[in-house]
């Protein structure tokens, strides 16, 4: 499917061993035209479905037999290695920091990390499918605030206003600019002013705007 990439359509495969959880989000994403062309029940054959079809995007459960303790990371990890071009959303049962941090670890684009409780709010679940397919990054609010409360992660961005943790906090969920203003009730200025603020007392260098941001995000486990 890889001629999907020059046009609208979203190609997917799915990975989870919940049965109802998969076919439910299965038909929640076909409901909306997203088009699975894969749904299976553990990380080798998420593995084998993806070097076949090469889709847009993989949404993968954290946990996943044999074990059920990190098979989906792994796996979704090897994703971002052989397929960088393909998009990784993981969902997750409870917050897990290690497991985002070594997901958000990669340089890769498109990486996305939420709680299964969002497929649940339907809209936002959707947007992030589209995000992350497009090359974004979106983290579950959940998560951010558990990296933001670290002790570790707390040095590094004390030198951040509350405001300016605010708009770090938005960034990290993946929102642009406007939608960051959006939500805080600020002026697209102010947003600007706020992410260029950031860049400086994180001492993030460059002149790419998504590398920074993405840096930015990963400054919260930069001193694990």
């Amino acid at each position: 499917m890889t001629e999907n990439r020059i046009g609208s359509v979203i190609d997917v495969v799915l990975a989870d061993d919940a049965v109802l959880l998969r076919e439910g989000v299965r038909s929640l994403l076909e409901d909306e035209g997203v088009m699975v062309v894969a749904s299976v029940g553990d990380g080798e054959q998420l593995l084998t479905e993806v070097e076949r079809h090469r889709p847009r995007l993989a949404i993968v459960d954290v946990r996943m037999p044999p074990t059920h303790t990190n098979e989906g990371l792994l796996a979704a990890l090897r994703i971002k290695s052989e397929h960088p071009e393909v998009g990784v959303l993981m969902l997750s049962q409870h917050v897990a920091r290690e497991y985002a941090s070594d997901l958000l670890s990669t340089d890769a684009p498109g990486i996305g990390y939420l709680l299964k409780d969002r497929v649940t709010e339907i809209d936002g679940f959707l947007d992030a499918v589209h995000r992350v397919a497009e090359g974004g990054t979106v983290i579950d609010p959940a998560v951010v605030r558990s990296l933001l409360r670290a002790p570790e992660q707390q040095r590094a961005v004390s030198r951040l206003t509350p405001r300016e943790l605010e708009v770090l906090e938005a960034m990290a969920e993946g929102l642009s600019n406007r939608g960051i203003a959006e939500r805080l009730f600020l002026s697209l200025s102010t947003v600007e002013k706020a992410i260029s603020a950031i860049f400086d007392k994180l001492e993030l260098t460059g002149d790419e705007q998504t590398s920074r941001r993405v840096q930015a995000v990963l400054r919260y486990l930069d001193e694990r």
